[in-house]
């Protein structure tokens, strides 16, 4: 097909475009590149003023989130999924959560095997130490050895 005179000014418009979209994408991207400057500059500012000012103490971690916490932990550490909270107390090193797992699981329920671990969090509820404790059927109540 021939080209025509139409043709050939439709390719040198769409030049012009294509030219002033990079002009555009080149203003833009100074813009952003400026910005991001900026924005650094403001972020090391702000550090420099918090050097000199005491950062606000965090409220101790009470004894829900402690439980949520240390149930978490356990959920993560043995993949699996804790039975409920048994215990709890208040420590010098945060909160110490008793928390009952289903190690093996049997028919019928009462034949389960459970065991009972002994977690500590600290009060940002970050795992300070975690044992498993005695294991026993879920029949003899948590009396059994």
């Amino acid at each position: 097909m021939p080209r025509t005179e139409r043709d050939d000014r439709d390719d040198r418009q769409d030049g012009g475009r294509d030219r002033r979209d990079d002009v555009r994408e080149r203003r833009d991207d100074e813009r952003d590149r400026r910005d991001g400057e900026r924005h650094r500059r403001d972020g090391e500012r702000d550090r420099r003023e918090d050097r000199g000012r005491e950062r606000p103490r965090r409220r101790p971690m009470d004894a829900r989130g402690a439980a949520v916490s240390a149930v978490r932990q356990v959920w993560e550490l043995t993949g699996e999924e804790p039975e409920g909270v048994v215990s709890l107390e208040r420590g010098e090193e945060g909160w110490t959560v008793g928390v009952e797992v289903v190690e093996t699981h049997r028919v019928p329920d009462t034949a389960d095997v459970l065991a009972l671990y002994r977690v500590t969090v600290d009060d940002e509820g970050g795992l300070v130490s975690y044992r498993r404790g005695k294991r026993y059927s879920r029949g003899a109540g948590g009396e059994g050895g």
